[in-house]
């Protein structure tokens, strides 16, 4: 290991500025480090000193800013050594992680003395670190306990305190630093790592105990439907190796079992089923149903890789409303076109799901490019916040969350040029918003690109990427023997121009002959074509043949209702079993309310094994119910729809009725429709809207 007589934070001061081609001024390098402009101004004098030692040269502009000037060769040199650095003081946050980390592993307090000793400080440093500490655990129901002559421990549930070590990992280590780890350069790794507080870190979870369960994930990937972000699905395994490493401990997590019994009516609890079997078997333990519960969670927390056609879910129903609530104050708010932004309801839509998930769960939010959005976007931050408060008004919205939201935003209102043919490959495991937004910004700003495709580290050797295409990666992709070019995800003024040199090199090389092509690849296409369009035509015609519309006094209550019609459908062989459907209509609405927020409707949804058809039924009642809004409140209801579906059931029939879905709540006049008229007008309604959707295919 390199011994250097230099402190954490000129480390840090260091690392800023040798990536950056142009000058940063002192303001930004004092929020950047989180110290005052004097201090900085101390440190540059040092450091202006040690880079002598490596044939560089810090060049100060009064006005301008800082920089770091000399070949290229020299700062390679020093960033590989500044990677091996032991420094000879830890930072605030780093003092933070290291004592959560040592009181996590210890079943006993810990003396104060023996913390000051490890991070070399005083004892009154240790004690205000403490204190600083247990402010920042708070919200993850955590708390510090500290007595004369007892020592200091940490004191929680244990599903706190892994949810804690899951965030302190998310938050401190590298993305490039996970994604090694788990594509085979452990060995590398584990020589080369010269920072104690990632070792430390990465000490909590075996290495290898990970590569087992990313070979478990693999294999279950495909067969479980698993889509979700590198960075989730990084997440969930170091969820499940702290989960495995604590059970073998003895250390153990409890559920409240009503909870867990709604947590099995989930889609996500047979997945997490599955991957707990196979941990058991693998690792030849015994692991308690609450982890079942606790994977589930995990899962539902994800931030799922974004799919074309999100909106087909009727479960994204609520989200979907008020994301288009969201969007339409935005809208007003900023004066950019973007309601009708398929794209952008889409990606709200995809992330805001999970992501309230964690919020409401207290799983903790993490977004490392924080600082740099409320610098760059700091008007739209402040716009997507006040939104925001106004869609979600008891639900408090951190700053990462919003963040997140302003890289959408952001990205839909980038106004597109003309583009070149070349595509783009990027390689962004952060999540939806930020790899949008750099597409944006790539395709605004390097004219020559026209296609942009986000793709998984997990997928880049599968890919039919050829000469003429373009990688960009905002992490390290070690062991990637094809040609790529890596950026932060803003994008630097100098890494703007390396991207065009590189895009405008790709443009003169030719792109494979279109006629080498097989003969039949357009009858294949045209196959393919008509296939889907059987599909939909035959999803459509099964729903309007399926449609009543019944009108009921109030003799019978809502469920009565619903088991009524679940009844009559067995009769039409529509679905096998009504009290298994009822059952899971039932469970459905006991985990969050069903009514749609300002309208008098609800709508009862599930996917089942015991549907054979897609089906659409209404219930009209005579006199309101009172019923539980898909936003908490209470509410007026007095018309029932139920939407089935089968299950497992292919994606135009998910299509389908995802539209009906949204069709509902469409404007105010569906709205209308939907509550006041009767048959005849709803089914012709359902029929145009179908013929204009078959008709937008067929173009």
């Amino acid at each position: 290991m390199i011994e250097m007589n230099i402190s954490a934070r000129e480390k840090m001061i260091i690392e800023a500025l040798i990536v950056e081609q142009e000058e940063v001024t002192i303001k930004k390098l004092s929020e950047l480090i989180d110290v005052s402009a004097r201090t900085i101004h101390r440190d540059l004098d040092k450091i202006k000193e040690f880079l002598g030692s490596y044939h560089l040269t810090l060049v100060r502009k009064s006005g301008v800013g800082v920089q770091i000037t000399g070949s290229e060769k020299d700062k390679l040199e020093l960033k590989q050594q500044l990677g091996g650095l032991n420094f000879r003081e830890y930072t605030l946050d780093e003092r933070q992680t290291m004592i959560l980390c040592i009181l996590y592993e210890s079943s006993e307090p810990i003396k104060l003395y023996t913390l000051a000793k490890e991070l070399r400080v005083s004892i009154a440093t240790v004690s205000a670190d403490l204190i600083k500490l247990e402010e920042q655990l708070q919200p993850l129901q955590l708390s510090i306990i500290k007595k004369r002559g007892y020592g200091v421990e940490l004191a929680g549930t244990e599903k706190a305190k892994r949810r804690a070590i899951s965030f302190a990992i998310a938050k401190t280590l590298k993305e490039e630093g996970l994604f090694s780890l788990i594509k085979e350069q452990i060995q590398q790794q584990t020589k080369n790592q010269g920072d104690s507080i990632s070792n430390r870190l990465m000490h909590l979870v075996d290495r290898n105990k990970l590569l087992i369960i990313e070979e478990e994930l693999k294999d279950l990937q495909h067969e479980l439907q698993i889509s979700m972000t590198d960075s989730s699905y990084v997440g969930l395994m170091v969820h499940l190796g702290l989960a495995i490493e604590r059970i073998m401990l003895g250390e153990n997590i409890e559920i409240d079992d009503l909870y867990l019994q709604q947590l099995r009516q989930e889609p996500e609890y047979p997945m997490a089923e599955k991957i707990i079997d196979k941990l058991k078997k693998r690792f030849q333990i015994d692991i308690p149903q609450a982890e079942i519960g606790y994977i589930t969670m995990h899962l539902q927390g994800a931030k799922p890789r974004q799919q074309e056609g999100i909106l087909h879910e009727a479960s994204n129903l609520e989200m979907y409303m008020q994301v288009k609530k969201l969007v339409q104050i935005m809208e007003e708010t900023s004066g950019s076109s973007l309601i009708n932004n398929k794209s952008l309801l889409e990606g709200l839509v995809t992330h805001l799901k999970p992501a309230i998930y964690r919020i409401k769960q207290n799983m903790g939010i993490f977004n490392p490019l924080l600082k740099e959005i409320q610098r760059d976007y700091e008007d739209l931050f402040e716009q997507v916040r006040m939104a925001a408060e106004k869609v979600f008004p008891t639900l408090p919205i951190p700053d990462e969350e919003i963040g997140y939201l302003v890289m959408h935003f952001g990205s839909a209102m980038l106004n597109l040029k003309e583009k070149g043919d070349l595509k783009a490959y990027i390689v962004c495991s952060s999540g939806i918003g930020t790899s949008k937004l750099l597409a944006s910004r790539l395709k605004q700003d390097i004219h020559e690109i026209a296609e942009v495709a986000n793709i998984s580290l997990f997928d880049l050797n599968k890919l039919p990427i050829t000469d003429r295409d373009l990688v960009i990666s905002t992490i390290d992709l070690k062991g990637f023997h094809r040609e790529y070019i890596m950026v932060s995800p803003f994008m630097t003024k100098g890494e703007i121009h390396q991207v065009k040199l590189y895009a405008r090199r790709k443009m003169m090389l030719k792109r494979p002959d279109p006629n080498g092509k097989r003969i039949d690849s357009n009858a294949e296409v045209l196959m393919k074509r008509m296939e889907m369009l059987h599909l939909y035509t035959g999803v459509i015609s099964k729903i309007l043949a399926n449609f009543y519309l019944i009108r009921r006094t109030n003799q019978l209550s809502a469920m009565d209702c619903i088991s009524d019609a679940c009844n009559q459908l067995e009769r039409e062989h529509i679905i096998k079993d009504a009290k298994r459907v009822s059952e899971a209509l039932f469970a459905r609405e006991a985990i969050g309310g069903i009514g749609i927020p300002g309208t008098k409707l609800a709508l009862y949804h599930t996917s089942s094994e015991d549907v054979c058809e897609p089906s659409f039924t209404m219930y009209k009642l005579e006199q309101p119910v009172v019923m539980i809004g898909m936003d908490g409140s209470h509410m007026d209801v007095h018309t029932l729809l139920l939407l089935l579906s089968p299950k497992p059931y292919h994606a135009p029939g998910l299509e389908v009725l995802s539209l009906i879905s949204t069709m509902i709540i469409e404007n105010a006049n569906s709205i209308n429709l939907f509550e006041t008229e009767g048959e005849g007008p709803i089914h012709s309604h359902l029929a145009k809207k179908f013929e204009h959707f078959i008709s937008g295919k067929l173009n």
